[in-house]
């Protein structure tokens, strides 16, 4: 049987990735290491917390001896463990070059030393920066505009670099705006969901007109799954839906889905570095027979649904 670390595997996407690989793939056993920062939550596991394929270790991946001990026992690693929310790396970008950056590296040394079969690196369409084409292909050259993106970038080089001089087993997985239950509520569709919900205002940057590609989150975590078990090593494969929304559509969707008016929509000042479009080429991956499932329209219902049946989860983040 083989063991998978999970690397962030509390937080949002990574505890989605856990989820699904143990109700699906029964041959995996799965190790998650979380250091629980703000955005990493157990409860987002609480429903299989007992299974016998599931252990869970605290720790940090920048830790050098509890990344050896664990990694030592691991056949494959899929890193989801970063600092993710853009206007926090505007604040303060320390952690986020830490965790990022040389989180990463601590990662690959040790599964360098270790010899794993397979190391997913998992990173964002935000590294490419603002779209000025059609899409976004895996060549594309990378201009990130945030601390952000500029450490997840800098991930991505690493981990080619390890795979280019010590042929180290990897692939990078860029996804695109990922949205669905458990995601923490400082993020753009829980953020609006939940501000609906409690009669706030949606704050909308800018114009409102900022164009992303979003991605249903078990979507995004059936992607991995394929490149993991197909995907070619020393390649990177863009993940997205091909579902593209204004920030404005978005709010405008979730205040119809409550009956509530538009001037609940409170536009403020834009943050800097604002990329104005990203979207992704998928085409790569799709040939390996990966596709997104339904419409952005249903999964956002389904989303609204469970921020609605699960505000005990949520509103104490918030607070």
């Amino acid at each position: 049987m083989k063991k998978i670390l999970v690397t962030g595997g509390a937080g949002f996407i990574g505890s989605n990735f856990i989820r699904l690989m143990l109700k699906n793939s029964p041959e995996y056993k799965i190790i998650n290491l979380d250091k629980l920062t703000y955005a990493g939550n157990l409860e987002n596991l609480k429903d299989i917390e007992k299974n016998s394929n599931y252990s869970f270790i605290r720790g940090d991946i920048c830790d050098e001896n509890v990344v050896e001990k664990i990694v030592k026992k691991s056949d494959i690693i899929v890193n989801f463990a970063a600092e993710s929310h853009v206007d926090r790396s505007i604040k303060n970008s320390d952690e986020f070059i830490k965790t990022n950056i040389c989180g990463a590296h601590t990662l690959l040394k040790a599964a360098l030393k270790y010899k794993v079969e397979k190391f997913i690196q998992i990173s964002t369409d935000e590294v490419y920066g603002n779209l000025k084409k059609q899409s976004f292909k895996e060549i594309d050259p990378l201009k990130p505009n945030s601390p952000y993106s500029a450490s997840k970038a800098g991930a991505d080089m690493l981990v080619r670099s390890f795979n280019s001089t010590y042929n180290l087993p990897t692939i990078i997985v860029r996804s695109s705006n990922n949205f669905g239950p458990f995601q923490y509520p400082e993020k753009l569709i829980p953020l609006f969901i939940t501000n609906v919900i409690e009669n706030k205002k949606l704050p909308l940057y800018g114009d409102g007109m900022n164009i992303r590609e979003w991605i249903f989150v078990n979507d995004n975590c059936f992607g991995i799954k394929t490149l993991m078990e197909k995907g070619k090593t020393g390649e990177i494969y863009n993940l997205g839906s091909g579902q593209i929304k204004t920030n404005f559509e978005i709010a405008s969707m979730i205040l119809e889905h409550f009956k509530k008016l538009k001037d609940q929509i409170l536009y403020v000042k834009d943050r800097p570095g604002h990329d104005r479009v990203y979207i992704l080429n998928s085409k790569k991956i799709r040939k390996l027979g990966w596709k997104p499932t339904q419409k952005f329209d249903i999964n956002l219902e389904k989303t609204i649904e469970w921020y609605k049946k699960n505000k005990s989860w949520w509103i104490k983040l918030k607070r």
